[in-house]
């Protein structure tokens, strides 16, 4: 049975319910939908509540280099899974482009006609080698999956955070996955969580004992894919393993796999605005290029309803043109160009975009 993440009339999250209790709730008016972030389903209860116990709850990040899994898990149901598509590539590509169009830039500017101590060469600012920091890549990485478990955490009440860390082999400067995981762990005890940390090789053992599935395709937008690892991350607060002597340990305790909402969530792959292009057009004018504001009130990445032919649309605000509004799917294919008087705003840009179905391992096909 699905649950429903609740919360109270001031917004603190509840124990979730059951999606035929919250059907019932939502017949008689003791709560409404509302919206957040993430587009998960949930309710706001008008009437004050019962109670406000809850259970142990915990949440699980695999990370990756270019996908994390993310669930959400308590001993008697699984809550919530996602699966984030990291922007690990496009953050990677923008910083190379970057350095180009300021070599080019620079080598522009000096006049090199002139003897080198006449040269307008700007002076060293600073020694950017003297102090370590994190690629942006990686950071744009940890960020992204910082910014779902604190959405996340106003949805449902966990206080534990359990994330998988790996130990890379030779020059560990070079491993995109370990670089930053402990940053991202600072940054999750910075915002108020308890975190714990575990290795692959736990996570790999305990799943084989749930006997969950498994994808050998990491890119599948599916929970087999790495919010699976995710599950078991979180189980390892309610599981602890057993040696028996002279003979293979086993896990004590126990916890139960349900079906749950699952997002596949992304950022928008807006252009931002740039002063200057790569290559300059005829004449040694550049036109104008990205931004995020449309001329018609909207900005991209907005969650909108449009209508066309009688037909109607919701997507995400990708372009403009002088009459028409282009709108986009989570893929950011475009659904088509519609005139802006038929383009409702329903969501303002939140710097996430994400699809949000259900999953149920038990009866997933193609894992292995």
């Amino acid at each position: 049975m699905i649950r429903v993440p609740v919360l109270s009339p001031d917004g603190e999250p509840l124990m979730p319910a059951k999606a035929s209790r919250v059907r019932r709730w939502l017949k008689s008016g003791k709560a409404k939908v509302v919206h957040n972030d993430l587009g998960i389903f949930q309710v706001q209860l008008t009437e004050k509540p019962s109670g406000r116990e809850t259970q142990d709850i915990v949440a699980g990040i695999d990370p990756g280099k270019l996908f994390t899994g993310i669930a959400i898990q308590s001993r008697s149901a699984t809550l919530f899974l996602a699966h984030l598509k990291l922007v690990f590539k496009t953050v990677t590509k923008r910083m190379t482009q970057r350095a180009m169009m300021r070599r080019g830039r620079r080598g522009r500017r000096i006049n090199r006609k002139l003897p080198f101590n006449q040269r307008n060469h700007r002076q060293c600012r600073f020694d950017n080698r003297s102090r370590a920091k994190i690629p942006p890549s990686i950071r744009a990485n940890k960020q992204l999956a910082l910014r779902v478990i604190q959405e996340l955490g106003k949805i449902y009440p966990f206080t534990d955070v359990v994330v998988e860390v790996i130990k890379a082999r030779g020059d560990k400067g070079f491993s995109p996955a370990m670089v930053g995981q402990y940053w991202q762990i600072e940054q999750l005890e910075q915002a108020g969580y308890t975190v714990h940390t575990q290795e692959g090789w736990y996570t790999s053992t305990l799943r084989q004992y749930l006997g969950l599935p498994k994808s050998r395709n990491k890119a599948s937008e599916s929970p087999a894919a790495h919010a699976v690892d995710g599950i078991c991350l979180a189980a390892s607060r309610f599981m602890r393993y057993r040696q028996i002597k002279g003979r293979s340990g086993t896990f004590l305790g126990e916890i139960t796999v349900t079906p749950c909402q699952f997002a596949v969530i992304s950022r928008p792959p807006i252009c931002r605005r740039q002063l200057h292009l790569m290559i300059p057009g005829k004449g040694g004018k550049r036109r104008d290029y990205g931004g995020t504001v449309t001329r018609h009130g909207f900005r991209k990445g907005d969650y909108v309803k449009a209508v066309k032919a009688g037909i109607t649309y919701y997507g995400y605000v990708s372009g403009d043109t002088k009459t028409q509004v282009s709108v986009s799917n989570a893929n950011w294919k475009r659904l088509g160009q519609f005139t802006a008087s038929k383009v409702q705003l329903l969501q303002r840009n939140t710097g996430l975009v994400s699809t949000v179905g259900l999953s149920n391992l038990t009866t997933l096909s193609g894992a292995v």
